[in-house]
């Protein structure tokens, strides 16, 4: 006698399929594929023409600070923002309102949304070490540290930011709001977290408040990559600090986490 004929499918597998509808719904919207892999590729080529100066004492330079930075903002911008816009856009459209109406829990939701910006992460990380490699010399890493180093930090900052973009998006009244509350937090966090400019050369009170938040362990995770380690002097620990990256980036997942929790609707208050 069959037991399974009446099983339900499990919150994961409920995810993963979201996640794949999600994924096809997103490479269908072409314009808005090349706005977001576009946009970190165009800084970097940008600005990293203009910092080209060779650091003291090092053979690398700005442009290849900037370029490994610029990896890190790429993973943010692909989960932060992306993730904070297409849930507001889902509330505000129906959709979240839909789906509500079926078996979907909301942990099945996150779940696809999270391997929605995984994906896009993994790829504008692509788009952006061909720029830099071919532009700016950016060279891969050779030890396997490194790969680890970089996985784990990938991980963590498309899971923290991800759950982040979340809970801005339910406390944005719609996606405009959502999209500009997003992009002006992501954009200021990139002064004064060490992308824009080294961080050393900030003020210690803005430094301080940035340490705070996921943008400056990224990059400087990413870094301690694809940079040597000398160029750790240039951090204002004058370490990589990988021990305090990982626990700033888990805390960042557990918060961020509590927050979605706290915060998500399926519908806008007007509703």
């Amino acid at each position: 006698m069959s037991t399974t004929a009446g099983t339900l499918p499990s919150t994961l597998s409920i995810g993963l399929a979201r996640g794949a509808a999600e994924l096809r719904q997103f490479f269908r919207q072409k314009e808005f594929v090349i706005f977001t892999f576009s946009l970190p590729a165009f800084l970097l080529v940008l600005l990293g023409s203009i910092f080209g100066d060779t650091l003291p004492g090092s053979s690398i330079t700005s442009s290849q600070v900037f370029a490994a930075s610029m990896i890190g903002a790429g993973i943010i911008s692909t989960s932060f923002v992306t993730m904070g816009t297409g849930v507001a856009l889902d509330r505000e459209d129906g959709t979240l309102k839909r789906l509500r109406g079926t078996p979907m829990p909301a942990t099945s939701y996150f779940i696809g949304k999270l391997l929605l910006v995984a994906v896009a992460s993994v790829a504008e990380v692509l788009v952006m070490l061909v720029v830099g490699m071919v532009m700016f010399d950016v060279r891969l890493p050779s030890d396997p540290l490194d790969w680890f180093t970089l996985l784990w930090v990938f991980v963590l900052g498309v899971i923290g930011c991800g759950m982040l973009g979340i809970a801005v998006s339910s406390v944005a009244k719609g996606v405009n709001g959502a999209s500009a509350a997003s992009q002006i937090v992501f954009l200021g966090l990139q002064f004064t977290s060490g992308v824009f400019v080294m961080i050393s050369q900030l003020p210690p009170a803005m430094t301080a408040v940035s340490s705070l938040f996921p943008v400056k362990w990224i990059c400087q995770g990413l870094r301690s990559v694809f940079l040597p380690d000398e160029l750790a002097a240039y951090e204002l620990a004058g370490k990589w600090e990988l021990g305090l990256t990982a626990g700033v980036l888990s805390a960042w997942c557990v918060a961020g986490l509590l927050l979605c929790l706290l915060t998500f609707r399926w519908s806008n208050r007007s509703n």
